[in-house]
C-alpha cells in the first residue's frame, strides 16, 4: 500500500490572492524607515533572559554565542538578573538550564512557572526551567522557546470586525509589561476591514512544557565544500547556531581538495582550501554548541580537481580515481587524513570512496593488469583503514560502490535494487571497523529505505549510517516539497525498532557550480532533525511548531521560503509517493542558461504558460520582500520584511522568476512575429527603447547576476565565483548580440542585417517526454558540442 503523502510535501501548491493588513489612515505605517531598530510585528515583543548564574558550564559559552547573533537580538545574557530588562516595551521569559544526569542522552524537559506570561502580578516572574542531559538538547530546548515566542498569534483573513494590529486595548498586562512598539510609544489601534483579524494570546505554558527524546545518537548534516563554494568561516559558524537551535550535533564539511597539505600547494590550488587555524576554529566554535565535526574527504574517486594537476599524474587510475595498490598513492592517503583530521577532536572520519567509477581500468590495469574491480575495490578499502585504525581513527564510507561493483552496474538500479545478493565473500572483505553510510535522496517511500537497510546489515553486521538528501544541487533554490518527501521516507524506515539505525544526516550538495542559496536548505535541514525527536510512530511533524521554530530559528516565513521552490515545480500536484526512483526538475537552472537565440530546449516546455507562472512567483515573492503588513496563504500571519530579516534571501528567487517571466517564451514570440511580419510587436520586443523586452531583461539579468554575487561573497570565500562569472557573462554576451542584432534589422538604414537566421531554423524536441527535465549547464548553455 502507497504511503500517504506528507502536508508538508503540498505546502502553498497554488498561488492566492494576497491579504494586505495596513493601519488605516492616519495611523503610521510600520516601516523601517519610520521605526527605529527592529521594526513592529504583528506580535508582541518577547526577550529572552538568561542568568549567567543559571548557565552550566557546558553549555555557557554556546549559549553567551547564540544571544549575542540572535537574529532578532532578542536573546541576552544577563550577569545581573533579568529584572534588567523591564521596561523595554516587551515581555520576559527568564530562562534557566540545569543538567541532569539522572535523563537519558538525547533527553530533554521544558517546564515554565504559569501558563500565561501576561496574568503575572506585578514583579512576579516568568520562568522557564531546562532540564538536559547532552548540551545539544540544551540548545534545541532554546529552539523551541524561541519557536513558541513567535507563534502567539492567529490570522482570521477578512473579518468584517477585525483589526490590522493588535491594538494597546487588546493586550492583557499593564505596566513595565505593557507593550510597546520601539520607539516607547503604544501599538496603534486600527481599522482593518481591508484585511483580517489578528488575535493573539499569552497563555503558552501547555506548548512551552515539552518532554522529548532524540531516537539517535547521531543528528548531523553534511555541506559540499568542494562544488565551486567554500564557506567562510563566519558563516559555518552560522550554520552551526542553527544547527545547534535545532539540535543537530554533528557536522560534516565535504572536502575533496578543500583543505590544506602541508608542502602540496597544487592540492586545492586556487580552490580556497581550509587552513589548519581555520579548521581548528570551526572545531572549537561546534564544541561549545555540543556540535561533533566530522572530516568528509576523498581517498578513491571524486578526486579529478586533484588529479588534473601533472603534479599528481604519478597517482592516477583514471581523471577522477586514484591508483590503487601503488605505495605512493597510500603516502599521500596517510598525508590526507593526518591534514583533515589533526585539527578535529572527532575521532570518526568519513573517507569516502563513492561513486569510484572506473577503478582499475585505467592506468591500474596498464601496470599491474586485470583484476576483479570489486577486489581492487575492497583492498583498496582495508589498506585506507589500516591508516586510520594507525591514527586512532574510526572511519566511515559511502556504501554505493559495494553494492554497484559486485552488480557491475554503475546507475543508482545497481545500488538501489532491492534484490542485491551481499556474499559471505564480500562481507568478510570489509574490515570490521567500517561503518557504511547509506545514502538515497531519490524514493519518496519508506520500503526501499527498509529494504536497503537489512541489505547493509548482511554486508557490514550492523546498521548503517542513514543520508538522506536536502534536494539543493543543480539548482538556484531548494526543491523543499521534495526534500520533504523523501526526508519523510528515509527518516520512516530510520525510526523502525528492527532497523537498528543509530547515526542520521541529510547531506547538502553543491553539483553543478553550487549556484544555490544555503539559507533554502535550512527548512529541509530542520525537518530532518525534527523527524529526529518524534516518536517511531509519528511519521510527520508538528506542521504549526514547524513554521514557528523556522520562524524563531532562522527569522524568516516558512510558507514564502517553500512557495519559492515553485521555481522549478511547475505544477500544482504534489511528489508521488511510490517506490520507485524520483528525480525532481531544475526547469529555472536550464532556463536561465538556455542559450537564448536559439532556445533549442523551448519545446520541451511548449503547451505551458511559463511567463504566467514565474510572473506569478516573482509577484508573491515581491509580495514577501516588502515593508507591508500582507500574507499570501491563509496560514502564515501577515508580516513584513522587517520582521522576517532572512526573508531577504528571497531577492535572488524574486530576480530569477523575473527574468525567467520575460525570456521563457520569448523566442517564440519574435519568431511568431518574424514571420508575420508584424514589426510593432518586433519592437514590443526587440527594439531599442527602455520598455522593449530585450531591453528589460538584460537589465533585470545583470542585476541578477549583481545579487547572486553579493550572495556569494556573504556566503563563500571567493574562489569559485568564477565560474558562476563567466556564465552570467556568457549570457549578458549572448543577450547583448540578440538585441543589437534585432535592433539591425528593425532599423531600415541598417542594410548589414536583412534577415535573422537564427529565427528561421525550426526547433526540435530534444527529450521526447515532458519539460520536466533535470538538465546541466553544459546542455542548455549551447546546441553546439564542443
Amino acid at each position: 500500500m502507497a504511503s500517504q503523502a506528507s502536508p508538508l510535501a503540498s505546502l502553498t501548491q497554488t498561488l492566492p490572492e494576497p491579504i494586505q493588513v495596513r493601519p488605516a489612515v492616519p495611523v503610521r505605517t510600520a516601516s523601517s524607515r519610520t521605526i527605529p531598530g527592529n521594526s513592529r510585528s504583528t506580535l508582541p515583543r518577547i526577550h529572552l533572559a538568561i542568568p549567567s548564574d543559571a548557565l552550566p558550564d557546558d553549555v555557557q559559552q554556546g549559549v553567551r554565542e547564540i544571544a549575542r547573533e540572535a537574529v532578532r537580538e532578542n536573546v541576552r545574557v544577563v550577569e545581573g538578573g533579568a529584572g534588567q530588562l523591564s521596561g523595554q516595551g516587551s515581555w520576559v521569559w527568564t530562562i534557566r538550564f540545569e543538567k541532569r544526569d539522572d535523563l537519558r542522552p538525547g533527553a530533554m524537559v521544558i517546564e515554565c512557572s504559569h501558563d500565561d506570561f501576561t496574568t503575572l502580578p506585578d514583579g512576579e516572574e516568568f520562568s522557564i526551567k531546562v532540564s538536559y542531559n547532552r548540551p545539544i538538547e540544551a540548545f534545541r530546548a532554546l529552539g523551541h522557546i524561541l519557536g513558541i515566542s513567535r507563534g502567539l498569534a492567529t490570522f482570521s483573513p477578512h473579518s468584517p470586525t477585525s483589526s490590522s494590529f493588535p491594538s494597546a486595548s487588546d493586550i492583557p498586562g499593564s505596566g513595565a509589561n505593557t507593550p510597546m512598539d520601539t520607539d516607547g510609544t503604544p501599538a496603534p489601534e486600527a481599522n482593518g476591514s481591508k484585511g483580517g483579524e489578528i488575535k493573539w494570546t499569552g497563555n503558552v505554558g501547555a506548548q512551552l512544557r515539552r518532554e522529548e527524546e532524540c531516537l539517535f545518537e547521531t543528528v548531523g548534516v553534511m555541506i559540499d565544500c568542494s562544488r565551486n563554494g567554500v564557506l567562510r568561516v563566519e558563516r559555518v559558524k552560522t550554520l552551526l547556531r542553527h544547527l545547534a537551535l535545532m539540535g543537530s550535533n554533528m557536522l560534516q564539511l565535504y572536502c575533496e581538495d578543500t583543505y590544506q597539505i602541508p608542502g602540496e600547494p597544487f592540492f586545492g590550488y586556487f580552490r580556497g582550501p581550509y587552513t589548519e587555524s581555520e579548521l581548528r576554529e570551526i572545531d572549537d566554535y561546534a564544541f561549545t554548541l555540543g556540535i561533533e565535526v566530522i572530516p568528509c574527504i576523498q581517498t578513491l574517486g571524486h578526486l579529478g580537481q586533484m588529479l588534473q594537476w601533472p603534479k599528481y599524474g604519478h597517482l592516477r587510475d583514471t581523471a577522477e580515481v586514484l591508483l590503487a595498490e601503488s605505495e605512493e598513492t597510500y603516502a599521500f592517503i596517510e598525508k590526507m587524513i593526518r591534514s583533515i583530521s589533526g585539527p578535529l577532536r572527532s575521532k570518526r572520519i568519513h573517507i569516502g570512496m563513492d561513486e569510484a567509477h572506473g577503478v582499475s581500468e585505467g592506468r591500474y590495469r596498464q601496470i599491474f593488469g586485470y583484476k576483479d574491480g570489486t577486489q581492487v575495490f575492497t583492498d583498496h578499502l582495508r589498506r585506507v583503514n589500516k591508516i586510520c585504525v594507525e591514527q586512532g581513527l574510526n572511519p566511515m564510507i559511502w556504501s554505493d560502490m559495494l553494492f554497484c561493483l559486485p552488480a557491475k552496474n554503475n546507475q543508482l538500479s545497481g545500488y538501489y535494487d532491492p534484490n542485491s545478493v551481499v556474499t559471505a565473500e564480500l562481507a568478510n572483505s570489509i574490515p570490521s571497523e567500517i561503518e557504511t553510510v547509506f545514502w538515497d535522496y531519490y524514493h519518496t517511500d519508506s520500503r526501499p529505505y527498509t529494504a536497503k537497510i537489512a541489505q547493509h546489515w548482511q554486508l557490514a553486521g550492523k546498521a548503517p549510517w542513514m543520508a538522506s538528501g536536502v534536494w539543493t544541487w543543480s539548482r538556484f533554490w531548494t526543491a523543499l516539497p521534495f526534500t520533504f518527501a523523501t526526508v519523510r521516507a528515509s527518516m520512516k524506515a530510520s525510526k523502525e525498532a528492527n532497523a537498528g539505525v543509530k547515526h542520521t544526516m541529510c547531506t547538502i550538495w553543491g553539483d553543478e557550480g553550487n549556484e544555490f542559496d544555503l539559507y533554502s536548505a535550512l527548512p529541509g535541514i530542520l525537518y530532518h532533525s525534527e523527524l529526529a525527536y518524534t516518536a517511531r510512530e509519528v511519521d510527520e511533524v508538528d506542521a504549526a511548531l514547524f513554521r514557528r521554530k523556522f520562524d524563531g530559528i532562522v527569522g524568516a516565513d516558512l510558507d514564502d521560503y517553500v512557495y519559492a521552490s515553485k521555481l522549478d515545480d511547475t505544477q500544482p500536484e504534489s511528489q508521488p509517493i511510490d517506490a520507485r526512483t524520483h528525480y525532481t526538475p531544475n526547469i529555472s537552472k536550464f532556463l536561465l542558461w538556455e542559450e537564448p537565440f536559439f532556445s533549442f530546449l523551448s519545446p520541451q516546455y511548449r503547451g505551458f504558460d511559463l511567463e504566467h507562472h514565474f510572473s506569478a512567483l516573482a509577484s508573491y515573492l515581491e509580495q514577501a520582500l516588502s515593508t507591508d503588513f500582507s500574507t499570501m496563504t491563509r496560514v502564515s500571519l501577515p508580516h513584513s520584511i522587517n520582521d522576517f530579516p532572512l526573508n531577504s534571501r528571497l531577492r535572488l528567487p524574486y530576480l530569477l522568476a523575473s527574468v525567467l517571466s520575460l525570456k521563457c517564451h520569448l523566442r517564440e514570440r519574435l519568431v511568431t512575429a518574424y514571420k508575420s511580419g508584424d514589426r510593432e510587436e518586433l519592437e514590443a520586443l526587440g527594439g531599442r527603447e527602455p520598455l522593449s523586452r530585450m531591453h528589460r531583461l538584460r537589465a533585470l539579468a545583470k542585476e541578477l547576476h549583481d545579487q547572486h554575487r553579493e550572495n556569494w561573497f556573504d556566503m563563500y570565500k571567493p574562489f569559485g565565483w568564477e565560474v558562476l562569472d563567466l556564465r552570467y557573462g556568457g549570457l549578458e554576451a549572448r543577450l547583448e548580440t540578440m538585441h543589437q542584432r534585432l535592433i539591425a534589422y528593425l532599423d531600415p538604414n541598417d542594410t548589414n542585417v536583412t534577415k535573422v537566421e537564427e529565427l528561421e531554423v525550426e526547433l526540435e524536441t530534444v527529450y521526447p517526454n515532458s519539460c520536466f527535465l533535470m538538465l546541466d549547464y553544459s546542455r542548455a548553455a549551447r546546441a553546439t558540442y564542443i
